[in-house]
């Protein structure tokens, strides 16, 4: 078979694989904010506790914690155009039993199976190396490196307006629409390449990776409802230990690993992962601090007075910042390397919680505020894959992709739960409530911000890159061309 990213077929269409692609990841996101703006709804629509509602927003994280490391490594070993149709399976059944879910089991249960979809983020960067000429491939993984951030940003407000304009049940049914378009299109515009990958599936180890993310992050999501010093949150968090310590030992016997702690324990790929959980940190920390900002009331002399779906709009312009950003990171990593792309997104994050002592006041202020920190995100983001897949085999692109993507989602995981004790902790009162105070939201922001500088620091220690021609892009130009013939 002719190598595909040389012959006609591939070459001839890359800017519909990177439209496709990057579509597709934002849809993926898209799934992870569906149901905020109808969090204060969901127990009445459900019938259930408010508690128990926040299964809806849990059961899409850790679903996505046990799916994506799984998903990564299949299309290694099966092909990754095969997996990426796979993922919108279950996107789009999830979508379908949200839309006619009447209790909450249906709903956390579709829930999850939309959570397993977001395997499609990792898959596409992969399938770029494979199916893109080298000089489109710096600024297309930039892209859809970042689609997370673009559709977590942009997701809030369309799903704001539709709530509150329509039946919850359009949102659903909406997503449902996209998902299927989106693996017609899959199918339709993306070429398969043979996989890259030999031997088995490492079943025992995927169970073992997923067990010991599944105790890692409820601990951590679900801790201040069960109280930090709990039986049940101390029992995960040993359990989780445990299980992911003896799951190490695992896959350094496997033959054929999940994931190959020995290339992953690697300086390159161990620092990116570890600035992968500061970044995700230091990303999600705003969304969660702007928008309660937003929100409050203007009594309070520091909230801002605004509806969801007006606090919502107002944070749309970060995404497209984050959209607009990421082919600047990628002429940045081709001329500087990724190293110095990552470094400088993680400073331009921390310069914008920085900013953030002055100019939270406002609504301008607070705009500004999103769109310097979500350019700073959009620069590390599009140089995290290039790092991984410049120090991994071309065989394990998929399962090294997928496992840097849940670095980013422990990040985003412990920054809710540090920003919510934070806010939490330091209140305020107005009228018999508690609401987290001024110095409560300057404290959560300056905590991202040392996050974000924690990550630049991490960012200097990784090797210096190597020469490499100029059209490369942010991977080695000959990384593509090592096709099976």
């Amino acid at each position: 078979m002719d190598d595909p990213t040389r012959a006609g077929a591939p070459a001839g269409r890359p800017g519909g694989i990177v439209a496709v692609l990057a579509v597709a990841g934002v849809i993926a996101a898209l799934m992870q904010t569906l149901v905020v703006p109808l969090i204060g709804e969901l127990p009445r629509m459900l019938h259930t506790t408010a508690s128990n509602a926040s299964w809806a927003v849990t059961a899409t994280l850790l679903a996505g914690a046990v799916a994506i490391p799984a998903t990564g490594r299949l299309s290694d070993l099966y092909g990754k155009r095969r997996m990426l149709l796979i993922c919108t399976v279950p996107l789009i059944a999830g979508s379908v039993l949200c839309a006619v879910a009447g209790s909450l089991a249906p709903m956390v249960v579709g829930r999850a199976l939309q959570g397993m979809g977001m395997g499609i983020v990792p898959l596409g960067i992969s399938a770029m190396r494979d199916l893109l000429p080298p000089e489109r491939l710096g600024s297309a993984i930039a892209l859809m490196s970042s689609s997370m951030g673009i559709g977590g940003a942009l997701g809030m407000p369309i799903a704001a307006a539709v709530a509150e304009n329509t039946s919850w049940r359009v949102l659903f049914w909406g997503a449902t629409v996209l998902s299927v378009l989106i693996a017609a299109l899959i199918w339709r515009l993306v070429p398969a390449v043979p996989a890259r990958a030999g031997g088995r599936f490492d079943a025992v180890g995927a169970a073992g990776l997923g067990a010991g993310l599944i105790c890692l992050l409820l601990g951590v999501s679900k801790g201040a409802d069960w109280g930090w010093t709990s039986g049940t949150t101390l029992g995960l968090f040993a359990t989780a230990i445990l299980v992911l310590l003896a799951w190490g030992w695992w896959e350094l016997r496997a033959a054929d690993p999940l994931v190959d702690l020995r290339v992953t324990a690697g300086r390159q790929v161990a620092l990116t992962n570890a600035a992968s959980v500061l970044v995700g940190f230091a990303m999600y920390a705003q969304s969660l601090i702007v928008m309660q900002l937003l929100q409050l009331p203007e009594a309070t002399g520091y909230g801002l007075g605004r509806s969801m779906l007006a606090a919502g709009l107002w944070m749309a312009p970060a995404g497209l910042v984050m959209m607009a950003v990421s082919p600047l990171g990628a002429r940045l990593s081709r001329a500087r390397g990724p190293k110095v792309t990552l470094c400088a997104g993680s400073l331009v994050i921390a310069l914008g919680y920085g900013s953030s002592v002055g100019l939270l006041g406002s609504l301008w202020g607070v705009l500004v505020v999103t769109c310097v920190i979500t350019a700073g995100v959009g620069l590390a983001y599009g140089a995290m894959p290039a790092l991984i897949m410049s120090a991994v085999p071309q065989s394990e692109t998929g399962a090294a992709n997928s496992f840097n993507t849940v670095m980013r989602s422990v990040g985003t995981s412990v920054s809710a739960a540090v920003v919510g004790v934070v806010l939490a902790q330091m209140t305020t009162d107005l009228g018999g409530h508690a609401l987290p105070s001024e110095n409560g939201f300057h404290t959560g922001m300056l905590i991202a911000g040392g996050s974000a500088l924690v990550a630049a620091a991490v960012t200097l220690a990784l090797p210096a890159a190597r020469a490499r021609p100029a059209t490369s892009g942010a991977v080695p130009a000959e990384a593509p061309a090592r096709t099976r013939t």
